[in-house]
């Protein structure tokens, strides 16, 4: 992959689905931020951005980093800092736009994943040929049951589903953000 790389991903809490296709914000999970940062700074990305609207939430998020990149963890584990470096919390997915916008120079294109097949999906290949023209991509994740229909229909690409050996089709978003970065990069 060129240096020019431009792979921006974001962790979406809001708006995802629950169990019983409620629209709702889910929980920041540390797990999430530590697993899905080392795959970021592992595979080159840009910058990882952590989404929910809930102050709670972006206080948490905010005191995990910290203690990774400010406190003692930053001492004690710099490779943890160095990954943990690449997160931002931000509020909505146009604050995380308008970050990627500033910095390159350019709005990024967004990229969807999602467990279920879409009409219009895009390939792994076809998305790893896209990101060698230099031109910034914004991957988004959904947490909980997954992201809303409407959320979904507003993005410029979506990725085809990782597909397993079976039916069953329910992986961790770090499981699924690890598995999808190697894929592509």
């Amino acid at each position: 992959m060129s240096d020019s790389l431009s792979l921006h991903i974001a962790l979406i809490h809001y708006p995802v689905y629950n169990k019983h296709r409620e629209v709702i914000a889910s929980a920041v999970s540390g797990l999430d931020l530590h697993d899905i940062a080392r795959a970021a700074r592992t595979y080159g990305v840009r910058s990882f951005s952590v989404v929910t609207p809930l102050a709670d939430q972006q206080k948490l998020a905010r005191r995990i980093v910290a203690h990774w990149t400010d406190g003692f963890g930053a001492t004690y584990n710099p490779n943890r800092k160095e990954a943990l470096s690449l997160v931002n919390v931000r509020a909505s997915l146009q604050d995380v736009v308008d970050d990627i916008s500033n910095s390159d120079q350019v709005k990024p294109k967004t990229v969807i994943t999602d467990a279920k097949p879409h009409l219009h999906q895009i390939s792994y290949e076809r998305l790893t040929q896209m990101l060698k023209h230099g031109s910034p991509y914004l991957l988004l994740f959904g947490t909980a049951w997954g992201l809303t229909e409407d959320f979904i229909d507003k993005a410029d690409y979506v990725l085809s589903p990782i597909e397993g050996r079976g039916s069953y089709n329910h992986l961790s978003v770090r499981s699924a953000a690890a598995i999808i970065l190697d894929r592509l990069l």
